[in-house]
């Protein structure tokens, strides 16, 4: 597989989806891949079982408030200055770049950066969604340490960062992504591609493509065949008439009113937001929870909406659908479940909120 001119819109489309909201806006990272790609040359999708086993492994992708990136466009050369610190802390060539997380734009930044360094990308990720903390990661949950974190922005500055934990790690990288004015480049969990065939969620890079594509050549309605792609529900149809958020400690945090429309009339859902939709609550019930993944479609272009795009009278569905099974475990769930966010609620399968066998 290559991801290249033809293919990139589809895999954005499916990135977009599988960041529920968050991991940054996919119209700004699909222009820098597409750019990166038509300078560069396609960039090449490998598996981990292709690559060497002492083969060096760099995660990376964007930290900070998805709003800010909107607007502060990185310089394209941040890839070169990671990937130099990286091999110089390793003593090794990079092999191949990692999405840190599948969803949204970093789903598509490190495809313009391998494009840049002439690297491959493995097709797996941190995730196999979108989550807001550095430490919220696969390689966590499998003992892979986070420690050396580095550090860039537009201007060149380089920071590594050596931290006692994941959650140090976050800790000391949120604070630097505030300083550098709100975003950042980063790199976190490099490993061994022996350590990463079980350290990560593999095949993501094909299922993005592969749900984008299935919403594109939808022939009924879209939010149907993004429904049947990913087993997921249709929570509700409406019009998005409320939005609170704000930027907050290198976050977006804030909430999201929905008003039924048509067979929905009458019904209100609201979401709960931290870079990503966390929850989606009807009368004060969960109908699905982090770290199942909540997608807000616009019903008539049937694109994902981020949470810093989402805005008032916005024709919308919302579809929830299963995470991976990684995060269903309760290693998993004490990373990423309802819990780790500040919900007093226990986790509750999407599927099972509705139903579903």
């Amino acid at each position: 597989m290559r991801l290249d001119e033809s293919s990139l819109p589809a895999y954005a489309r499916g990135c977009a989806i599988l960041g529920a909201g968050g991991g940054g806006d996919t119209s700004v990272g699909l222009l820098t891949a597409l750019q990166a790609v038509g300078d560069h040359g396609p960039v090449e999708v490998v598996d981990l079982d292709a690559l060497p086993d002492d083969g060096l492994v760099m995660p990376c992708g964007g930290i900070g408030a998805p709003t800010v990136s909107i607007e502060k466009i990185e310089a394209g050369d941040e890839v070169l200055r990671l990937r130099e610190a990286v091999e110089r802390l390793w003593n090794r060539p990079v092999a191949a770049l990692m999405c840190g997380e599948i969803g949204g734009s970093n789903g598509l930044t490190p495809v313009a950066w391998a494009a840049r360094a002439g690297l491959p990308i493995v097709d797996a990720d941190g995730m196999g969604r979108a989550f807001p903390e550095v430490f919220q990661v696969a390689m966590e949950v499998a003992g892979v340490p986070a420690t050396p974190g580095v550090m860039t922005d537009e201007r060149g500055n380089v920071v590594v960062v050596h931290a006692v934990s994941g959650t140090w790690m976050e800790r000391l990288e949120r604070v630097c992504s505030v300083e550098f004015g709100g975003a950042a480049s980063s790199t976190e969990y490099q490993m061994t591609v022996e350590q990463a065939r079980t350290a990560t969620i593999r095949g993501s890079v094909t299922l993005a493509q592969r749900i984008g594509r299935a919403v594109l050549e939808a022939e009924g309605d879209p939010l149907d065949a993004l429904a049947a792609v990913v087993c997921g529900h249709v929570l509700i149809e409406g019009k998005v008439t409320d939005v609170e958020r704000r930027a907050e400690g290198g976050f977006v945090r804030g909430s999201v009113t929905i008003e039924g429309l048509r067979s929905d009339a009458g019904r209100t859902l609201r979401l709960e937001l931290q870079n990503e939709n966390l929850v989606a609550l009807e009368d004060g019930d969960p109908l699905a929870m982090v770290p199942d993944i909540i997608t807000v479609i616009d019903s008539e272009s049937a694109a994902a909406i981020s949470t810093e795009r989402i805005r008032y009278g916005q024709r919308v569905g919302v579809v929830a659908f299963p995470c991976d099974p990684l995060w269903r475990t309760p290693q998993g769930l004490e990373l990423a479940g309802p819990r780790a966010f500040g919900y007093g609620f226990p986790y509750v399968p999407v599927e099972q909120i509705h139903g579903a066998d």
